[in-house]
């Protein structure tokens, strides 16, 4: 199989060809590391086989680290099950023309069988059952790469991706997950080993080392912008979710949702970036989400202080301690403009982070360590009708740090970074239940909130949506056709 690269999309100007080969050991996936490409630039690639050639597709180099580079703009997306709807969002991304990147924050695909999530018709996941065998997962991920608005982005945009639960099965941790049975489904490490294995054939992600399908948390660096390092929050180092949000184990300091490598990693990745932001995507919700509240005692002793009761224990709220460590490092070290972007729960939130942010006569009236932003889902769903209008009105009056709940509606992010300001941009799509409707955005919904630089407090008065880049050099013929070879646009 040849691979070819080249400056221009008719494929005129080719810069590199790579040879390499399909196999059944992988799946019949293919990669190809292209090197020798100039940072910071555009480049379009084919794949062929005699006389067989797979769509054009587009990719972009990160600018060098040392560059001064004065925008970015990229998509953040999570949570994408065939089996509630088309995918809207995906149409709408990959018509959007002038992204630099797609951030992919997990649940890219799910487990479950016909009829246990989602009934959409003529959207029903294969294998009809849930995914359990190598040949379970092989087959979703192909079916997912079938897909023809997700293959569009794929085609149009790099993608950095990070699984969440749902790669493997619901609420996995490191020993174990809640949608995982030893008796019917046999060992879970086993389990386990084959939804990495697959994840690393199927998803545009390297191995670090050669065998290696356990390690994803990794860091980029876009010019002197942005640094953003990808944490893996489910299945390296986590401990088993409690059941209960009163549980005092929550605060725990022997408790990790990371392991103390991980840990590490990230604080000295924070402490040395010299970019002007430092992003952080991972999975699950970093803000405090709580019931009550109870005086903060000690900051630096995460078992006298902060949540009496919070909601959900599968967020670092059950993992408080590995929460506070991070937050103690940055104001410890006078570390800024850091923005969280986070994905899992199928609903949007912006919010600004403090140690505890009960305690009203203290921290909130202190400059906020973070801002976190959480993206809407692909098609998978939020709170239903009137529990959602509901949660936008009551969260933010216990949770005064939480600046914007939308509960409901399917969508994505577009953050626009420079070096003033990161702005998050909520967008909603119109219909997801609709093939003719995919793609259009319902306007009315869109929200836009910003952090600038040297305070990390939340904006939204006198925002404007971020203009389009001039240049655009997005493919715009059609997507390929689903029985084109899905390998070939991974």
């Amino acid at each position: 199989m040849t691979v070819t690269v080249a400056r221009d999309a008719a494929l005129l100007d080719p810069v590199a060809r790579f040879e390499t080969r399909a196999d059944a050991q992988h799946d019949f996936c293919v990669k190809q590391d292209a090197t020798g490409l100039e940072a910071g630039r555009w480049y379009y690639y084919r794949f062929s086989v005699a006389d067989q050639r797979s769509p054009i597709g587009r990719t972009r180099t990160l600018p060098a680290a040392d560059r001064y580079v004065d925008r970015a703009r990229f998509a953040v997306v999570s949570c994408a099950n065939i089996s509630h709807g088309y995918f809207s969002v995906y149409k709408t991304l990959a018509e959007h023309g002038d992204l630099d990147f797609v951030l992919h924050l997990g649940d890219y695909l799910y487990e479950y069988g016909i009829g246990e999530y989602g009934d959409v018709p003529d959207r029903d996941p294969v294998p009809p059952h849930e995914m359990v065998t190598l040949e379970d997962y092989r087959q979703r991920h192909a079916q997912y790469k079938g897909d023809a608005d997700l293959q569009a982005v794929h085609q149009q945009y790099p993608m950095i991706v990070i699984w969440d639960d749902h790669e493997s099965t619901n609420d996995s941790y490191q020993d174990g997950a809640e949608n995982h049975q030893p008796l019917t489904e046999g060992d879970w490490e086993t389990r386990k080993n084959i939804a990495r294995r697959v994840y690393f054939e199927w998803m545009p992600i390297r191995e670090q080392n050669p065998g290696d399908f356990a390690t994803i948390y990794r860091r980029f660096q876009f010019g002197d912008l942005i640094d953003l390092s990808m944490l893996d929050t489910r299945l390296e180092g986590r401990d088993e979710p409690l059941s209960l949000p009163f549980d005092p184990a929550r605060n725990d300091p022997e408790r990790r949702l990371i392991s103390d490598t991980q840990m590490q990693w990230l604080l000295d990745g924070l402490s040395a970036s010299t970019a002007r932001w430092r992003f952080i995507g991972q999975q699950v919700m970093f803000a405090q989400l709580n019931i009550a509240e109870i005086p903060s005692l000690n900051e630096h002793a995460p078992q006298l202080r902060g949540n009496l009761s919070a909601i959900n224990m599968d967020q670092w709220d059950g993992y408080a301690a590995d929460r506070l460590k991070i937050l103690n490092h940055l104001d410890d070290n006078n570390i800024d403009n850091v923005v969280i972007l986070t994905g899992d729960i199928h609903t949007s939130w912006a919010s600004e982070i403090y140690r505890n942010p009960g305690t009203l006569l203290g921290d909130l009236f202190d400059a906020p360590l973070a801002a976190e932003f959480v993206t809407p889902a692909v098609t998978s769903p939020g709170f239903p009708e009137g529990a959602a209008e509901l949660a936008g009105v009551a969260v933010p009056v216990v949770n005064p740090h939480i600046r914007y709940v939308e509960a409901k509606s399917r969508g994505f992010i577009l953050m626009d970074v420079n070096h003033q300001r990161a702005q998050a941009e909520f967008y909603y799509a119109r219909d997801i239940e609709s093939f003719d409707l995919r793609g259009q955005i319902d306007e009315s919904k869109t929200k836009l909130v910003a952090v600038y630089s040297g305070d990390s407090r939340l904006r939204e008065e006198g925002l404007r949506p971020s203009r389009p880049r001039t240049l655009r050099t997005a493919l715009f013929h059609p997507p390929a056709p689903a029985s084109a070879s899905t390998e070939e646009m991974a």
